[in-house]
């Protein structure tokens, strides 16, 4: 990593991770928020490099531990900055209403849709395969983007590069993929060097609250980006510090 592209990762909750930055940097001094948090799926989420815990007596409950970190959180952004929350369909419409309230409806800016080809199928539904991930900008009109380019696949620009839509085509990793660390809930690569090249400027400063792996922390130091990530989780915390640093 250059000095330009540093990365550190921090064991802690996102809400002290909020109230240590807020220190230490001061407001307005992050230009890309990416939070994948718990999905409140009632589950415990396993692999063989971490667990955690992913439930709360009810959805209310899991929308107020949400509130009471994004509010400290949005103090960060820059005015050109924005914040991506990678949720499911569980809680993405109260996620949505939520930073509709503390960012305004005007500070919406997508709706991702994240589609992957992994997970099962039902009888009496629709196969759910695609996670949700809302786009909210701190200034709607000073926001920074870059529309990111990604490969044709109609015959007549026969692979060219095009800009992508708001449906993100990546697949999910799979069970042999190098990349895998076996860590739960782990998101390609791909998929956050597309975000971070996308909503954080170069040289910017990209901070994920539930690092998990480290995942979005490798992806901006490939793409000339700082970041600072933490989690609860001591064994997420070690993986991503390992992964960022190997031997």
């Amino acid at each position: 990593m250059t000095a330009q592209a540093t990365a550190q990762v921090r064991c802690c909750d996102w809400l002290k991770l909020a109230s240590d930055l807020r220190s230490e940097l001061g407001p307005a001094s992050v230009d890309l928020v990416y939070a994948d948090p718990p999905f409140n799926t009632g589950e415990t989420q396993t692999g063989r490099n971490g667990a955690y815990a992913d439930r709360w007596p009810t959805r209310e409950a899991w929308l107020a531990w949400l509130r009471e970190r994004l509010e400290p959180t949005l103090d960060l952004l820059k005015p050109t900055g924005s914040i991506l929350l990678h949720i499911d369909w569980r809680t993405s419409h109260l996620a949505r209403g939520l930073l509709d309230e503390l960012l305004g409806e005007d500070g919406f800016v997508n709706h991702l849709i994240w589609v992957y080809g992994l997970g099962g199928s039902s009888p009496r539904r629709f196969a759910r395969k695609h996670d949700d991930i809302l786009f909210y900008a701190r200034d709607p009109q000073r926001y920074w983007f870059q529309p990111p380019m990604v490969p044709s696949t109609s015959n007549r620009m026969a692979g060219a590069p095009k800009k992508s839509t708001d449906v993100l085509d990546i697949p999910a990793i799979n069970n042999m993929a190098r990349e895998r660390l076996g860590y739960p809930t782990q998101k390609p690569l791909a998929l956050l060097k597309l975000l971070v090249g996308a909503c954080c400027p170069p040289g910017g400063l990209v901070v994920d609250p539930c690092c998990g792996s480290g995942t979005t922390l490798e992806a901006a130091t490939h793409m000339g980006r700082s970041a600072i990530g933490a989690d609860v989780n001591p064994e997420a915390v070690e993986l991503a510090r390992t992964r960022l640093n190997p031997e």
